[in-house]
């Protein structure tokens, strides 16, 4: 039933869509754009010139075709010659040859229900994560109330209240990472190396006012609902007790002259005692260098590899599923056609299975040149590193149990440069190497890299 389910969709799609989007899309207020005019847009805008004149529903899309030619290998983990697949023990890599990555596909419908109320729909329609179409989440926004009174116009003129099913509003680096097929906004191939994620059920709130601008939030911190006792076996810990997540954002957005901008945020995200806490493991599409740096023997279930347990490759999770505290600083400056955007992390917490708390940081600095007379134009270079903590695990590869007593680090650097040739179609490419240090030998990241390039075509509007 499932799967027919899926298939009606898919035909529905095919048929409408084209449709849809051929006619003359209305403007939707406070929104940010699918194009190019979107960058650099974090928050969406207070400020709003669309007048409202009725319901209105808008489909937008964005799409990416990807061409990879990566290389990987780990010459100090033990028997890195060893783990044919379905599972010898051993550290062997998997063979990635160059080729082309699925493609990945997004729908976006944003309806303006009432003067300054918008309903938001995202769904991934293709993405490496998963192979059927799902819900990425909806939410509705407040920019004005449907209430009479000088007082309710005057708080909504500085504040907006966004609920239900979203991507938290953490730091100010989701705002650039590509998402499945909408890869308009990054100017490289991916976000952080330790991927800041995460939709959850809740409600944030904004206010705005003189480029200032604060937010508070609270979710069910877990990416999806759950109703259910957090039984034991996931829980050995003894704490079944799920607790919201906390959010709170601050900061300074305001153009100090016609061509320079700048911005400056501190954000917090913590959770207490979480039931499946993904904040730095929530992406819901997929990775987009794939393969890299997976054990040949991963992901048992499948002989083509393709799925969750390769959803993340080339990124680095630090496993605190059951506490997490996490403060991001976050800087975006621009001075004509170049901006310098830097991120400085910190987080501490752990899974469920472990007694005391562990600490991961990061950081990561690019600097982006756009030239050309519309910007059209773009060159950028990127250097992200991660230190971390790891859990010891009770069950090594082929060598035993794995005890982490030392820092591992993990260290990115990219060449980007990409053309616009309309304000929705892009093409881009990037040239990536990534170092894995202070692994153990019996850890198969162990003296890991990778490097080589990735060629994107994307398409939003």
């Amino acid at each position: 039933m499932k799967t027919i389910m899926n298939r009606m969709l898919t035909v529905a799609l095919a048929g409408v869509l084209p449709v849809a989007l051929m006619a003359q899309q209305p403007k939707i207020g406070h929104l940010r754009a699918y194009d190019q005019t979107g960058i650099n847009v974090f928050e969406d805008l207070k400020s709003d010139s669309v007048p409202f004149d009725g319901l209105k529903v808008r489909f937008g899309a964005g799409f990416t075709q990807q061409f990879q030619n990566l290389k990987h290998e780990n010459p100090g983990a033990l028997n890195n010659n060893v783990g044919a697949y379905p599972g010898v023990s051993g550290n062997k890599l998997k063979v990635i040859t160059a080729g082309f990555q699925t493609a990945q596909a997004n729908l976006f419908m944003d309806v303006q229900l009432a003067d300054g109320i918008r309903l938001n729909v995202t769904s991934y329609l293709s993405s490496k994560h998963h192979n059927e179409t799902w819900v990425k989440g909806g939410y509705i926004q407040f920019d004005k109330l449907p209430f009479k009174g000088k007082i309710w116009s005057d708080i909504m003129k500085i504040t907006t209240i966004k609920i239900g099913h979203f991507e938290v509003d953490y730091g100010d680096e989701h705002y650039r990472r590509t998402d499945g097929g909408q890869a308009l906004y990054n100017p490289f191939m991916e976000g952080n190396v330790m991927d800041e994620f995460a939709t959850e059920i809740g409600g944030e709130v904004y206010v705005k006012k003189n480029g200032f601008f604060g937010m508070f939030g609270l979710t069910n911190g877990m990416i999806k609902g759950n109703v259910d006792s957090l039984y034991a076996a996931k829980n050995p810990d003894g704490n079944l007790h799920k607790s919201p997540s906390v959010l709170l954002k601050a900061g300074f957005d305001k153009k100090l002259a016609d061509n320079v901008r700048l911005r400056m945020s501190l954000s917090y995200y913590g959770n207490q005692s979480s039931g499946g806490n993904t904040l730095f493991g929530g992406d819901r599409t997929g990775s987009n260098y794939q393969f890299v740096m997976e054990e040949n023997s991963a992901n048992p279930s499948s002989a083509t590899g393709a799925g969750t347990p390769l959803a993340f490759s080339g990124r680095f999770n630090p496993g605190f599923s059951k506490k997490i505290n996490a403060v991001m600083f976050n800087t975006f400056f621009k001075v004509s056609g170049f901006e310098l955007f830097g991120t400085l992390e910190t987080a501490s917490g752990r899974s469920a299975t472990e007694t005391s708390n562990r600490t991961a940081s990061q950081y990561a600095i690019d600097g982006v040149y756009r030239f050309g007379k519309k910007e059209n134009l773009f060159i950028g270079a990127r250097y992200n590193s991660v230190k971390a903590g790891l859990a010891n695990n009770a069950a090594g590869t082929g060598a035993g149990p794995i005890v982490y007593t030392n820092d591992v680090t993990v260290n990115r650097f990219a060449l980007a440069g990409g053309w616009f040739l309309t304000r929705n179609v892009l093409l881009k490419a990037e040239y990536v190497n990534q170092v894995y240090n202070n692994f153990p030998a019996a850890d198969y990241r162990a003296g890991g890299k990778f490097y080589g390039y990735v060629i994107e075509a994307v398409v939003g509007f």
